[in-house]
This record gives structure tokens, C-alpha cells and sequence, in this order.
């Protein structure tokens, strides 16, 4: 079975701190090994260390698919150049700085913080080789947390209303689930990390969500 459990530093959070596509999974220095081993074996993905403005929360201040990567203008030129050397890295300009917080993407389409700007949406879009439009999910503009999307399906807060995952449906052209993640937790782009081959949760999601989110992304063999 493609799922695996897992903690970061302690914490059930591990979409906060790693940031995975269907090729390359990048992870903080502090990620424990044990962790790097899952992501190569479950998710079949090379890996990377970095940090982001400083941070070891990768997962949330950096958006990723197939294509490229989309990082907050003040990131470390350093930091900017060791993650460029694995995958093509862009700089968006906007207040919204935590850059996987505010992006859903996979390698089809991406939906972005409504208060992104049109030439931000505009310049995310161009970063990933995609279409990007604005909205919500759960009514939510942190759309990188709300929801967790691969190229076989999408997982967002159980709260999305009816538009919302229709929108989601056409912008990124795969399914729509609703779940939870970490024992009832709403925000799973927080909770795990996912690709089309397999998923990493946190530690303390029960075996009824793992179940739903195996239906959501599509992974049961």
C-alpha cells in the first residue's frame, strides 16, 4: 500500500515543511532520514534539502509541480541557487510571501490566493507551465493549505462548497474529494504530501481518513 505515516521535528505537519511533485520531493535540513527513505519509496521521488527566507517550512513558502517552482521575492540568493540547481525556481512579487500556503497546483492548472495579483497570477502561471486562476477553497484564500492536488486527484477541506470544487475540477482536470487529515484536522495541505504514485500523513491521521484520501488521489493498488 502507497501510504506512509510520519512526524517532522516533532510535528504531524509534514505539507507545512516538505514540498513534493511527481519528480522531485524537497525537504528541510532538519527532515529525519527515516522520512527522505518514505518520500523515495512511497511518493518515487529524487530528493533535495533547502531552506526557504531562512525557514525550514518549505512546504509552505514554496509552490512546486512537474514544470518549476514559484518562491517570494526575498528569498536568499543562495538558497535560490541550490534549489534552481534541482528544478527551474521563479521569484513572484507579492505581500504573499509564503508561496505554498497561497498555490494549489499540479502539472495541469493552478489555483491561486484571490488577492494575487493579475500580473502575479499571470507571472505563477508562466512559473509552472500552467493556467492559473484566483479562488477559494472552504472559503479560504490559502488554497495551499486547504487542499492538496496531484495529477489524479485533489483532496481539500471538507467545508468547500459546491462551486468551489467545480472550479477546482476545471482549473486542475482531475476529481475532487473532501477529507480531513491528522485526526480531523480541515486544512490537509498542512497534514501530508501526495503525488500520483503515493502519500506521506501525519502521524495521527486515523485509518477512515486514510482511506478517504486514497479514494481522493486515486491510489489504491
Amino acid at each position: 500500500m502507497p501510504v506512509g505515516r510520519a512526524l517532522i521535528a516533532g510535528s504531524p505537519y509534514l505539507g507545512v515543511y516538505v514540498r513534493t511533485s511527481e519528480a522531485l520531493s524537497i525537504l528541510p535540513p532538519n527532515a529525519p532520514a527515516g522520512l527522505e527513505r518514505q518520500v523515495r519509496e512511497l511518493l518515487g521521488t529524487a530528493t533535495a534539502r533547502a531552506t526557504v527566507q531562512g525557514t525550514e517550512v518549505v512546504g509552505a513558502m514554496m509552490a512546486m509541480n512537474s514544470h518549476g517552482a514559484v518562491v517570494a521575492e526575498g528569498i536568499d540568493p543562495d538558497e535560490e541557487d541550490e534549489i534552481r540547481s534541482v528544478v527551474p525556481v521563479s521569484r513572484i512579487a507579492s505581500r504573499l510571501n509564503a508561496m505554498g500556503n497561497n498555490i494549489l497546483t499540479n502539472d495541469r492548472g493552478a489555483l491561486v490566493h484571490p488577492d494575487f495579483s493579475e500580473a502575479a497570477t499571470e507571472a505563477i502561471g508562466r512559473a509552472l507551465g500552467v493556467s492559473a486562476f484566483r479562488g477559494t477553497i472552504a472559503g479560504l484564500g490559502t488554497v495551499g493549505m486547504a487542499g492538496v492536488a496531484t495529477n489524479r486527484g485533489v483532496v481539500v477541506h471538507p467545508r468547500a462548497t459546491e462551486s468551489e470544487t467545480q472550479e477546482l475540477e476545471r482549473v486542475l482536470r482531475v476529481p475532487v474529494h473532501r477529507s480531513t487529515a491528522n485526526f480531523g484536522v480541515p486544512i490537509v495541505g498542512a497534514c501530508l504530501i501526495a503525488n500520483s504514485r503515493g502519500l506521506i500523513v501525519g502521524l495521527p491521521t486515523t485509518p477512515v481518513e486514510i482511506v478517504h484520501l486514497q479514494e481522493g488521489f486515486g491510489i489504491f493498488e
